[in-house]
């Protein structure tokens, strides 16, 4: 039997060390991670249900549903759920002001409702204001989730802590797929939405057995004076201005990123199996199946994340995760889905482009590390919410590039290119590594 070596020592020293979890850390932990589950479920459930809701809308809206129509009606619900998305920073000021809880709690109820309300939808009209406020409600949830976790965890744990929290909205994703494959098929996309009104459940749970975070109730007693001073306003004084910017370009970055691919994967997967031969009903499971992979790449990448971060530093794991995000996205949409039998090679580059779209979990580690209690919702908030608004003018942008190239692959290859700008930003912002959370 091999004796063990000083690194395997050191190892088990550090997990021996590691600050026990109590009760409320693990249910408030459990709390956010089943509401970023269900937000990603939601979230992506348009996704799958896209083509077949518009092909029964659209008629009805006084539209024909051609391709050309669906794909353009699409793009467009598509960029008003990010303006949605984007609108959600209102949560964060309100976060800092009354805690990070009821909040929580208030944006998965918002997007669950909105969710199940899609199911009525009689015309795409409906269906787009439905899923605008869904938005805001989803849009919300990360940054109270991330927010809280980091608070609410012992320092020698939230890194990890972060990585957990960011698997659950591809576990969402995945969720979504099977439901999908399930449901979907069976019963059609209004079932699909109707789905969507479980997270209720998780609001009110969260709202009674989660308690506060004591960095928020410590801020709370410590800074008096600045209670009402405007969170808003704060992160871009003299102190913090420079690092809100390049946060929010660099989550910019990976939203256009991920959401081009995501988002027309399941549409193109169900072109490449159409290709080859597959019937409607097939391919629209085939797309299920490329989703759950895609989903399970992600885990697997929000996983490696942080302790790379801790390695290596958080600039250089997420220079290495943009790179490896811009050769998927070229590589699938560019190449993979313009061969004659695309369909296996473009599923397995969608693992590897799931794998580094794991660099969200970066940002759930980094952004909390920036930016002290009293304002850290509010930063987390609005910096995920810039990048939905430039998302949606580009959706817009893309949608009109399928349209005029009637073809799905490049349009969505050519955003590999905003990598490069999150490459050259990267270098401004902050290397936080080994530092502890600010109060």
């Amino acid at each position: 039997m091999a004796m063990p070596t000083t690194l395997d020592r050191q190892i088990s020293a550090t997990r021996a060390k590691r600050t026990p979890l109590n009760r409320s850390q693990i249910t408030g932990f459990w709390g956010a991670w089943a509401g970023w589950t269900l937000d990603g479920m939601d979230s992506f459930i348009y996704a799958l249900v896209l083509a077949p809701a518009l092909t029964e809308l659209l008629p009805r809206s006084g539209y024909a549903a051609t391709p050309a129509n669906v794909g353009l009606a699409g793009s467009i619900l598509f960029a008003l759920f990010l303006v949605g998305w984007g609108l959600s920073f209102i949560w964060g000021p309100l976060a800092d002001r009354f805690g990070r809880t009821k909040v929580l709690a208030a944006t998965i109820f918002t997007f669950a409702i909105f969710t199940g309300l899609a199911a009525t939808a009689h015309t795409v009209w409906e269906l787009g204001i439905y899923r605008f406020f869904a938005g805001v409600g989803i849009g919300g949830e990360w940054a109270l989730a991330g927010t809280y976790v980091a608070e609410a965890w012992p320092e020698d744990r939230r890194k990890m802590g972060a990585g957990y929290l960011q698997t659950g909205y591809y576990a969402g994703f995945f969720l979504a797929a099977a439901l999908n494959y399930t449901i979907g098929a069976a019963f059609g996309w209004r079932a699909m939405f109707l789905v969507g009104l479980f997270p209720v459940v998780v609001s009110i749970l969260v709202l009674m057995r989660v308690k506060e975070t004591d960095k928020w109730e410590r801020a709370e007693v410590a800074t008096p004076h600045v209670k009402h001073q405007s969170s808003l306003k704060t992160i871009f004084n003299a102190q913090y201005r420079k690092r809100t910017i390049v946060a929010a370009v660099l989550l910019t970055v990976a939203i256009i990123g991920l959401w081009a691919g995501a988002v027309y994967e399941p549409s193109a997967v169900i072109q490449l199996a159409t290709k080859a031969g597959m019937d409607k009903h097939d391919a629209a499971r085939m797309a299920s199946i490329a989703t759950g992979l895609l989903s399970i790449g992600t885990i697997v990448g929000c996983l490696a994340l942080p302790p790379m971060a801790e390695k290596i530093g958080r600039r250089k794991t997420l220079a290495v995760y943009f790179v490896g995000m811009a050769a998927s996205i070229a590589l699938a949409f560019g190449w993979a889905f313009y061969l004659p039998n695309g369909l296996v090679p473009f599923i397995a580059l969608l693992v590897v482009l799931g794998f580094f779209g794991g660099n969200f979990a970066l940002f759930s580690l980094w952004l909390p590390e920036q930016f002290e209690t009293r304002i850290r919702a509010t930063a987390f908030a609005f910096c995920t919410s810039v990048g939905r608004f430039v998302g949606a003018i580009v959706n817009f942008g893309i949608g009109a590039m399928v349209l005029n190239m009637k073809t799905l692959g490049v349009p969505i290859a050519l955003t590999a290119i905003v990598f490069l700008v999150g490459l050259a930003v990267i270098p401004l912002a902050p290397e936080t590594r080994g530092q502890e959370l600010p109060n």
